[in-house]
């Protein structure tokens, strides 16, 4: 944590992966807080009805899964921070559309230009942080987005708690209570949209543009050395190499697409990658497994806790709408907890493991909440024993989402594609995502309505097809190589790329400038011996 502090530039940097996680995690749970409060539920009739309700929760993952699904073509076309400063202005738009709202289709455009920017925040900001960080520091920046979405979540939770109380809980309650937190919400993404014009453009995509001069002075700047320093000269040759190596395999695959300069061939180019892999069964099976995991990471339920825990709580018995949304509250501090602790262990434990104690723990809390639903579902009043179990289950169900699936499968798609499509893969995995957290958004409204208790259920079988899924098809990719993972695929792709990227490193002089310092190190070595 030091480094931040004697690195300013690495601080902002932080601080910025810190801005967008918080966006992306308090637009998760902002509106759950609104759909139980009383001015909102008078401003807004339509959401009594449940079909309606969800899809006011889920527009703005539709949203996301576009943004999320555009963002990587105008982050090249143009740059990381152009979409990003783009990303945020869409966020703030959609946030004073839902505050200032006078009815529902409002608050529907309000969401729907909220979910483009977070979706595309989501793919863009992680990408953009970690091509700016130095390697030392990159670690602990994936940590601070982890944790500073799942604080954003808890931020909104208490927001709403604290709101809740302008006017009354009755009533009398005012229009602010539900205002604020909309508010609230534009406010980090408006630093963000203005602090991003205070950080340099991405090394990576300056290379890629040609403009290698400007990328060694950002690298000089950000890693305060001079531009003759071995480790400037090393990080600008990888990059470099990295850049040389993605524009040849382009060129190999598709040659008539990559002459071209116009939004046509550009377009063009990236539907073709995109087809590429369709055209081999071990590319399609990447694929399948990369969407497959996020598909079970929405079904096991958790975004229905986050976008409708108060309604849950009440469901279950929660006398009075504050003690539900102090509930709620918890589950957000539940995540943050549980966050951290397992960003830091999950590369030594695994994540197959990780995912499967998830599971079986998900599937016990939404089992105990089944049968004790279905059983005291009209008489919490004389159990509330009974209640409060149920409502920690819910807590004990968070946070064991929070500790596996939850960073366990953003990691796992990360690893299981070759270097050449890992953006692309990448991408169509989280889009995954949002389809389907867009899905669960939209009919969990409905069968809380409709079959009550079945809702539990429905999830805690969903959360074991996970688990057999990740035990009998998903590969264990902690600390395993991309020639490993071509192993487990059948494939030779990796092990070709690897060949292939260490030519291109011969090539632009990034494999003498290592060999000189493996000469230096060993050189040191022998004086400490012949010192000692």
């Amino acid at each position: 944590m030091g480094l931040l502090f004697e690195n300013r530039k690495v601080f902002f940097i932080a601080l910025f992966a810190s801005l967008g996680g918080l966006l992306y995690g308090y637009e998760q749970g902002v509106l759950s807080q609104a759909l139980v409060m009383t001015s909102f539920g008078k401003a807004f009739p339509e959401v009594r009805d449940a079909s309606k309700k969800g899809w006011m929760t889920s527009i703005l993952q539709l949203g996301g899964w576009l943004g999320a699904l555009l963002s990587g073509y105008f982050a090249e076309r143009w740059s990381r921070k152009h979409a990003i400063c783009g990303s945020a202005l869409s966020v703030v738009l959609g946030s004073y559309l839902q505050a200032g709202a006078s009815n529902a289709r409002f608050v529907y455009a309000g969401r729907w230009f909220t979910g483009l920017g977070v979706g595309s925040l989501s793919s863009v900001g992680p990408l953009y942080n970690a091509e700016l960080a130095p390697p030392e520091a990159r670690g602990l920046l994936v940590a601070l987005q982890q944790l500073s979405i799942a604080f954003g979540i808890m931020v909104s939770f208490w927001i709403g708690y604290g709101t809740n109380y302008i006017g009354g809980t009755g009533d009398g309650q005012s229009d602010w209570s539900w205002r604020i937190p909309m508010i609230t919400q534009g406010i980090p993404a408006i630093a963000l949209a203005i602090g991003v014009w205070f950080l340099p453009f991405s090394p990576r995509l300056l290379v890629s543009k040609g403009r290698e001069e400007e990328a060694i002075a950002v690298l000089c700047s950000l890693r305060k050395l001079p531009a003759d320093d071995p480790l400037i000269r090393t990080e600008f040759l990888e990059i470099k190499a990295e850049a040389v190596f993605q524009r040849e395999v382009l060129e190999e695959k598709f040659p008539h697409l990559t002459n071209g300069d116009g939004w046509a061939d550009s377009i063009k180019l990236e539907l073709a990658q995109y087809g590429s892999f369709f055209k081999s069964w071990h590319m399609f099976k990447r694929l399948a497994i990369g969407c497959l995991v996020m598909f079970f990471q929405q079904w096991t339920g958790i975004d229905a806790v986050i976008y409708y825990a108060p309604t849950i709580f009440s469901g279950l018995g929660l006398s009075g709408k504050t003690t539900s949304l102090l509930a709620t509250g918890v589950v957000g501090v539940v995540f943050v907890l549980v966050t951290l602790p397992t960003v830091l262990v999950i590369d030594k434990v695994g994540r197959r493991p990780i995912c499967l104690a998830g599971s079986f723990g998900m599937f016990t809390c939404l089992t105990i909440l089944a049968i004790l639903v279905g059983r005291f579902q009209h008489s919490w009043d004389s159990h509330p024993a009974a209640g409060w179990v149920c409502v920690a289950c819910v807590w004990i169900y968070a946070m064991n989402f929070g500790y596996s699936w939850g960073p366990a499968s953003w990691i796992l798609i990360s690893e299981i594609f070759p270097v050449s499509v890992r953006a692309k893969g990448t991408s169509i995995s989280a889009s995954s995502n949002w389809m389907n957290n867009f899905i669960i958004a939209f009919v969990v409204p409905p069968m809380l309505e409709t079959i009550t208790y079945g809702t539990y259920i429905f999830f805690a079988v969903f959360t074991l097809m996970g688990a057999g899924f990740i035990f009998w098809f998903v590969p264990e990719t902690a600390n395993k190589s991309l020639e490993d993972m071509d192993r487990v695929f059948g494939s030779n792709v990796a092990e070709r790329e690897a060949e292939w990227l260490r030519a291109v490193q011969e090539r632009v002089g990034l494999t003498e400038i290592l060999n000189n310092f493996v000469g230096e190190e060993k050189r040191e070595i022998f004086e400490d011996l012949e010192e000692k």
